[in-house]
């Protein structure tokens, strides 16, 4: 099988742009007395996403002083655009103006129509007399294209945790997309050994969810990474509230209270994210659930798992984290994704599909028995507080049979590889792959090695390394390696391979490579 490419595509104006993030680190006090025109409104940096072989969304928030609110006055401010076929805009492509409304933070979301597929554009804002840095976008492949894909996926950056080197190196792969699956930012402050400090206590108002995006957001090497490529976003519990489900959260006692924090999370992760219109909230409610077409080569079916989400089992109104078993969590009526996006997703899994069809959610699908000991034990967060849907979801892969399906995950800050059966009895349904975490803190190596050894449908597991994966797709097969960061403490750490496996063409199941 081929290896991943080399990097054919020049940075440097891409990262250099990310330099101005570093105001972040300096004292407001002396540039609150100024008028915006007179500072950087870009200190959030640029991203882009939801490729089309057509389009692609620009976007940018103007923040002058990102910390506190913001910066700007409580009026639209008119932002123009440009995308062109070089990074030095010798070839415009297509421009404009939009304009950044106060009531969704000076933010700017701008879908572009009209491009060619499978080309890089690069993109560029520029609002009053200050001009944003240089991003480097990528539209989608034609339907009807068989060009390999090259894709990153990520989870779980707590910034306390660690620095974003991960992120840097990923800003260096040549990228189509980035697939990251959740908790992009973390509502509570948790772990050991913090290098790094969140301002202000648990978000619960919009304001308070902006700041927290701004302090995530102005950090180089995620802006980096942003820079670089297009991304698709989900989310999963952290960008509101620890282990919620629908509108309980074992924070908040009452629904119609946390429903309120709800909206506000929901908002605010929309104004962060370069997402399309169609997943604006409307209060507590939005629709991020969708298919992403990348020629004739994939699918890529993003997933929520939080929003329309049966409340815990076995639990008792408990926190989701002891392990328990109980008869409940086998109950038909459970659902992880709700009814209306499980039908969605087994309709969708029946139609045309390309070479690979990748499920992009949020947590480790394979049953994991974690307790140590003969007596089984599951953690009700997961995909085994929900048998029933998940077998749903296996049978309707099975039935549907899109082609080479593949299953990618976040959340349980570890690395894992694993097949997925509807019957143990015979060869996987799936392949599995889960990313470990940008920077969260894993389970010791001892629950790593019993998960390994009471399951064995998990053949690979890693938690005491952070990172991320990448994927290349081809018409030969699915590569797949993790890389880990050397000391997410250190913010210049060395990042490499920890391990890289293979999916064969027309076989699902894990090969771990020795290479």
């Amino acid at each position: 099988m081929s290896t991943m490419p080399a990097s054919p595509i020049s940075r440097r104006r891409v990262l250099g742009g990310t330099l101005a993030a570093a105001t972040l680190a300096q004292p407001f006090v002396l540039l609150r007395a100024q008028s915006w025109r007179e500072r950087d409104p870009f200190t959030l940096g640029v991203a882009s996403g939801s490729p089309r072989p057509d389009g692609i969304v620009l976007w940018t928030r103007l923040a002058p002083d990102p910390l506190h609110g913001g910066g700007m006055s409580e009026r639209p401010v008119d932002v123009h655009w440009e995308l062109a076929q070089d990074d030095s805009f010798r070839r415009i492509s297509a421009k404009g103006t939009a304009k950044a409304y106060p009531e969704f933070a000076h933010s700017v979301h701008v879908e572009v129509q009209g491009l060619e597929p499978a080309r890089d554009y690069w993109y560029r804002f520029t609002a009053g007399d200050a001009r944003s840095p240089v991003g480097r976008t990528r539209t989608a492949a034609a339907i009807d294209a068989d060009a390999p894909v090259r894709l990153a996926f990520a989870s779980c950056q707590q910034f306390e945790q660690g620095y974003y080197a991960a992120f840097r190196d990923m800003a260096t792969q040549p990228l189509d997309v980035v697939v990251h699956l959740g908790d992009y930012i973390y509502e509570s402050s948790w772990g050991s050994h913090h290098v790094r400090r969140h301002q202000g206590g648990i978000p619960t108002a919009l304001a308070e969810f902006r700041d927290r995006y701004a302090l995530y957001k102005g950090d180089p090497d995620l802006q980096a990474a942003h820079a670089a490529c297009p991304w698709l976003v989900i989310w999963d519990d952290h960008e509101v509230a620890n282990d919620y489900t629908d509108d309980v959260s074992p924070r908040t006692a009452d629904p119609a209270q946390f429903l309120k924090i709800r909206a506000a999370a929901y908002q605010a992760w929309y104004e962060h994210m370069p997402v399309r219109a169609s997943a604006r909230p409307e209060g507590a409610s939005a629709t991020i659930y969708g298919r992403h077409r990348f020629g004739g080569m994939l699918d890529v079916f993003l997933l929520d798992g939080r929003q329309y989400r049966s409340h815990h089992a076995c639990l008792s109104g408990r926190s989701a984290s002891p392990l328990m078993d109980c008869a409940e969590r086998f109950a038909p009526e459970r659902s992880f994704l709700g009814a209306t996006q499980e039908a969605w997703l087994a309709r969708e899994l029946g139609t045309r599909a390309p070479r690979w069809t990748v499920i992009a959610q949020t947590t480790l699908m394979a049953d994991a028995d974690r307790r140590r000991g003969p007596e089984p034990g599951y953690w009700m967060d997961g995909w085994d507080g929900y048998a029933a849907a998940r077998t749903r979801l296996l049978q309707a892969v099975a039935d549907r049979r899109p082609v080479n399906p593949l299953v990618i995950s976040g959340d349980v800050h570890a690395f894992w590889a694993a097949d997925l059966h509807l019957d143990p009895s015979r060869p996987p349904t799936a392949t599995e792959f889960v990313s470990g975490a940008i920077t969260s803190e894993g389970p010791s190596p001892a629950s790593v090695a019993n998960m390994l050894a009471k399951n064995k449908h998990l053949r690979y597991g890693r938690a005491d390394k952070r990172g991320y994966a990448l994927m290349h797709l081809d018409a030969k097969g699915c590569e797949v390696e993790f890389r880990a960061v050397e000391d997410e403490k250190s913010p210049s750490s060395a990042v490499g391979r920890l391990a890289r496996f293979s999916v064969e063409n027309g076989a699902a199941g894990v090969h771990l490579d020795s290479a």
